[in-house]
């Protein structure tokens, strides 16, 4: 992944069901996703995942501990341990980052997801809306210029 861009400075408060755990993130997302594999559909009891990609040092746990849940290894989902909200993911290789359900944000994100990921096992029905669509995950070094596309389209917004 390339260097990430400085935050505008805005805030952004999020957190789970029942309020125990709450987050706080700075700036906008690198970008934003929807996944479709059966994981998250399982995860989410719903069709996709919703999230944006932060840089983990605009990310802070402001309130309660989260508890890791749903996946367990490299990857590591993070929830509330009282009402089992899927808050965020800290992802295989990326310490640097911090995937976060927007869902969870209190101004959740009012635009279609940027990408989609594994729509080869997205349900026939499901429509994001995203800009661009990948079988699977995205190969690695396509984040840099799906990053600067997103920027652009925020920039152009």
């Amino acid at each position: 992944m390339s260097d990430t861009a400085a935050p505008t400075g805005k805030s952004v408060e999020g957190g789970c069901r029942c309020g125990r755990v709450r987050f706080r993130v700075t700036g906008d997302a690198l970008v934003t996703m929807a996944c479709h594999c059966t994981g998250c559909q399982r995860m989410t009891a719903s069709a996709y995942s919703l999230s944006g990609l932060y840089p983990a040092e605009r990310f802070a746990v402001i309130e309660g501990v989260p508890v890791i849940g749903g996946l367990h290894g490299a990857t590591r989902h993070f929830h509330c341990e009282h009402c089992k909200s899927w808050l965020f993911t800290r992802p295989e290789g990326l310490d640097a980052f911090v995937n976060i359900r927007t869902t969870m944000l209190d101004a959740p994100m009012s635009t279609p997801p940027f990408f989609e990921t594994w729509t080869e096992e997205a349900l026939p029905w499901a429509a994001t809306g995203a800009s661009y669509s990948y079988p699977k995950f995205p190969p690695p070094e396509s984040f840099g210029t799906l990053m600067q596309a997103y920027a652009e389209s925020l920039a152009s917004g």
